[in-house]
Parts: C-alpha cells; structure tokens; sequence
C-alpha cells in the first residue's frame, strides 16, 4: 500500500461518461482518490452524495475528486443519475487499480471470509505525491475532513 510521500501509482480507467481517466493527466490539480465497496449500497451512496454535496468547495481547492469501485461503467452511470452525483466515477472490474493502493482485501461478513473494496482515501498533490491516507473510512465526517487537508495543501 502505498504511503504518505510516496508517488502515487498512476493508472488509467474507464469511467463514467464514457471517457477515460488518466491519474497523472490530472497534474497539477489534487486529487481525492477515493475507494468504495459498491455502487448504490447505503455507505457508498452516503459517501458518493456528501462528495457531490462539497463539490464546489472542492473544485474552489483546484482538487478533482474520483471514485473508484468494480462496478462497470453502466453500472456508475444509473448510480450517478439515480442519486444525481456529481463526483467522477471510475471502474476497476479487474480490481488492478484497488490492489495497486492495498484497498483489495480479504473481508469477513457474517462470518465468511471474502475478497473486497476496503473503504479508503488517498489524497494526492499536485506533484503526483500522496499527501494523506485514510484507511477502514467512516462515512460520518469524513468528507469535510477530506476537504480540511485538500485546503491546507494550498
């Protein structure tokens, strides 16, 4: 997993739009790199929607903010437009990108054991650096800390 200071792997993914998106084509603005589980599941969407509703705040930081997740591109598209989100929603269905940040991992649930998204975000600078890290995330709060640290990047 990659950790603060470190260069942040690049990647390019499919996204929603139709479009691609290349991580270090987005230099120099930061980026908020952010894994999650599954589209439309209660966490994901909390997650997704408290993004959208601190967009502008962040678009005012200069950052772009990213999801990333499995599901197919169709998949982010009815989510985007049932929740009217307004974050960019990429797909990793080969899970290449997730395993490249450490955010594919062995999970339990009801006690079986299964691969997974863990919830995490990556805050990465202008330079392509990663400037923080956030692990096992908690919905609640999270974004506003989010746009804390993208702030104090200026």
């Amino acid at each position: 997993m990659p950790e603060a200071g470190e260069m942040a792997p690049d990647f390019t993914l499919p996204c929603d739009g139709g479009a691609e998106i290349t991580l270090s084509a987005l230099r120099p603005a930061p980026v908020v790199l952010y894994f999650y589980p599954r589209d439309d599941t209660s966490g994901c969407t909390r997650e997704a929607l408290d993004f959208t509703e601190h967009g502008e705040a962040f678009a005012a930081a200069g950052a772009v903010v990213v999801g990333v997740s499995k599901d197919s591109v169709a998949k982010h598209e009815k989510f985007k437009a049932k929740h009217g989100l307004g974050v960019i929603l990429a797909s990793d269905a080969e899970s290449d990108v997730c395993e490249r940040y450490g955010t594919w991992v062995e999970k339990q649930m009801y006690g079986k054991t299964h691969m997974g998204i863990e919830r995490a975000t990556f805050l990465i600078d202008g330079e392509g650096r990663i400037a923080r890290v956030w692990l096992k995330v908690k919905v609640p709060g999270h974004v506003a800390e989010v746009l804390e640290a993208v702030r104090a990047l200026s």
